[in-house]
Parts: C-alpha cells; sequence; structure tokens
C-alpha cells in the first residue's frame, strides 16, 4: 500500500500544482479525498481535446489533462458556498492528516476553512497551500498561470534562440515544480508531527519555486550581476553541451569536461584542435563560443546521425537521438522502467487508462495504484457513508439541496 498507507489527506486543490502534488502522495499510500465543485469538478476536466478512449476508441467525457494528475484519489462533490457543505468539509478535515489546497490568498476565509480558522480546532492538522506567490508579499493576491510565472521567474529570458522571441518550456514546468516542492514539506511536516504531534502551515509559491530552480543560471546571475543571454540549445558554462547538426538531421552531444573533449576529437578525426587551447581546454571553449561552436557544426555536418551515435556511445560520451513523444513510449529503457501503467475504469464502462508512472522506485513501500482517475463525484456516496456514517436518505436529502 506504501509508506503513507495511514495518512488522509484532505484535497481541496485543482488544476495542476495541487493535483500533481496529491498524486504524489496518493502513490505513497495516501489515503485522499478529492473535493469538487457540484457543478463543473477541477476546471481541468474539460482541458479538452483530447480525451480518454474508450475500448472502442471513441473519445469519452474524461479529458487526459485531468487523467494525467489524479489517479490514487476519490471524488465527493460538495457546495462549500452553504453551510451544510463547510460543515461536511470539517467533518471530513477532523478525520484527515492533511489538508492541501491552491486557491487563491483569502478564498478559503470566506468558508471557515482558511488555516487561521482551523488551526486552534485542528492543531496536528497539516496544512499545506499552494499558491501563485504566497501567503505574503505585494503580489500575494494576484492570481497566476504557468505562462505567466515563467516569465515573471526568469526562465523564459534563458529559452530560445538568441535571435528569436523569448520562449516558455514545453510543459508546465512552474506548476510541477511547486507541487513538487508541496510534496517534499508535507513529507518533512509528517516526520515534524511525528516528533512534537504539532501540526503547521506550509506556504508554497509557484514564483519563489521558480526562482529556486533558476539553479547555475541564477548563480551566474548572483556572480556577475549581468543577465545571462539566451543560447537556444547551448549550455552556459560547458561546450559543446548541445544539439549538434549531422548529415540528416541532429542529436545532442554532452562533453563534460576535457579528457570526454579528447576522446570526441578521436572519434571525429580532428584531434589537430588538440594543439590549440581554445579548444582543448574547457573554459576557453566557453569564452570562444562562436567559433568553436562553428568549427565542430562543420565536423558533425560530415557524418549521419546513427554514425555519430554509435561511434560516440562506444567511447563513453554523452550522446543521444532527438525523440518524439512516440519515441519516448518505444524507448527499451522506459518500457523497462514501466514508466507507462494501465488501470481499468471503474464499472459500467470500465474505462481503460493508460497513465504515465510514479518513476519513484522503492525497495521497501514501494508505490501503489489502487484508483484510477475518478469520475467527477464518483465516491461522494462513498465516502459521506464510511467517514461520516450518513445514511441513504441524509445523502439523498443533501443531493436535492445542492449541498452535494
Amino acid at each position: 500500500m506504501g509508506p503513507l498507507k495511514d495518512i488522509k489527506i484532505f484535497d481541496l486543490t485543482r488544476v495542476l500544482a495541487g493535483p500533481h502534488c496529491t498524486q504524489i502522495l496518493g502513490d505513497l499510500g495516501a489515503d485522499i479525498i478529492k473535493v469538487e465543485r457540484v457543478e463543473n469538478g477541477d476546471d481541468t476536466r474539460k482541458f479538452a481535446p483530447p480525451f480518454m478512449k474508450d475500448e472502442n476508441g471513441n473519445d469519452t467525457d474524461q479529458s487526459a489533462y485531468f487523467s494525467g494528475t489524479n489517479r490514487n484519489k476519490r471524488s465527493i462533490t460538495l457546495n462549500l458556498n452553504s453551510p451544510e457543505g463547510q460543515d461536511i468539509a470539517k467533518q471530513l478535515i477532523a478525520k484527515s492528516d492533511i489538508l492541501v489546497e491552491n486557491f487563491k490568498v483569502g478564498t478559503l476565509a470566506k468558508y471557515g476553512l482558511d488555516y487561521n480558522t482551523l488551526k486552534d480546532e485542528f492543531p496536528s492538522l497539516i496544512y499545506c497551500s499552494i499558491t501563485g506567490f504566497g501567503q505574503t508579499g505585494p503580489y500575494s493576491k494576484r492570481p497566476a498561470y504557468d505562462a505567466l510565472v515563467q516569465a515573471m521567474g526568469g526562465v523564459m529570458s534563458l529559452t530560445g534562440d538568441a535571435n528569436g522571441e523569448p520562449m516558455k518550456v514545453g510543459v508546465s514546468i512552474a506548476d510541477l515544480m511547486a507541487g513538487m516542492y508541496g510534496t517534499v514539506s508535507i513529507l518533512a511536516a509528517l516526520r515534524h508531527r511525528d516528533k512534537t504531534n504539532e501540526g503547521q502551515h506550509l506556504d508554497i509559491s509557484m514564483l519563489d519555486a521558480h526562482v529556486a530552480w533558476l539553479a547555475n543560471q541564477g548563480m551566474n546571475y548572483l556572480a556577475t550581476n549581468e543577465n545571462p543571454e539566451r543560447l537556444g540549445n547551448q549550455h552556459p558554462n560547458i561546450l559543446p553541451y548541445q544539439v549538434m547538426p549531422s548529415q540528416d538531421g541532429y542529436f545532442v552531444l554532452s562533453v563534460g569536461n576535457d579528457a570526454t573533449f579528447e576522446r570526441f576529437c578521436k572519434v571525429a578525426s580532428c584531434e589537430n584542435l588538440l594543439e590549440d587551447k581554445i579548444y582543448s581546454e574547457a573554459i576557453n571553449r566557453v569564452k570562444n563560443r562562436k567559433v568553436v561552436t562553428k568549427t565542430l557544426n562543420e565536423i558533425t555536418k560530415q557524418h549521419p546521425t546513427e554514425w555519430w551515435l554509435e561511434r560516440l556511445e562506444k567511447s563513453n560520451i554523452g550522446c543521444c537521438a532527438i525523440n518524439t513523444l512516440d519515441d519516448v513510449f518505444k524507448d527499451p529503457q522506459v518500457l523497462a522502467r514501466e514508466m507507462v501503467i494501465k488501470m481499468s475504469g471503474t464499472a459500467p464502462d470500465k474505462l481503460p487508462y493508460k497513465l504515465i508512472a510514479n518513476p519513484m522506485k522503492m525497495k521497501e513501500g514501494s508505490i501503489s495504484y489502487r484508483y484510477p482517475p475518478p469520475k467527477h463525484g464518483e465516491h461522494t456516496d462513498e465516502i459521506l457513508r464510511d467517514y461520516l456514517d450518513l445514511s441513504k436518505d441524509e445523502i439523498l436529502t443533501m443531493k436535492k439541496s445542492g449541498i452535494i
């Protein structure tokens, strides 16, 4: 069942950063109640096409986007605008170890579900807020979106061709990294609670997370007070470490030190370059980026991609083809590591799910896949019955009143 099998999470998240966080915890065994709006549910249910397919290859009403971040969760619909819905929420929170939310700052206070309202009643509750800009600061109440944070956080100024427009990363990396930091903070808070029996508020900002993973590029700026230039597919501190043209396409070459560059020169039959410090020394290669790149590009254009990959791999030089997603999901290493999983949906349609697996491989307390991505409100009756001991009639009355 996983190392978090006894942990219960009240999940007030939607779209990507929050659901990514809670899915990781669900894969680790946590029991997750995903709260959705009565009418429409999580916004990503309509982030489509594409939709998941049924056994006959026809579109269902389950979006691929939603399905990618909501397995191992049970869905309950709840009207938090109503006092009755708020009361149900608090009853479920009372049985939970963790609450995760990604509402705009101040929104949950309207429902009495903010941390300051809950902390005294539930002192051991770990309350994780994932927002665009955090709970403090001049931007705290602004809405945030992944592309906006990529722009504000600087990565777009670093990404793209030097002569082209700034470019965002091709996946929602600001959301994903905020969710990842949220997961790490929750695990640390659980460890703290084990020792003290104290809950706490975790304040995760997408912008903070984005600045944190600027990594070497952020440090390059702090060391020089100079904005790094956009280098396209080149590395700011290593060369050659980039996309290289071949006779019939492109490949990636990763040379991390001078010894590896020497081996490259032997494979490429250009050992004469080693007589010039511009080429033989790593720092000089970076300082003379344009001339070194131009020279090496002319060399790699002399042979097809497969010629390079075969010989470079034999010489233990980092290289690879540039895969499409079709290539990725057929790659023998990806398949060997079981990075695609299959799950069956619930009756009556038993929708077949093909999902990206959790990458964590654990010797003890392994990852588990128990629930496929839920239908909207699929587990409402089950949760109210099992957690709060409500009867069928009580549940039916709540449905008629629009509470659930």
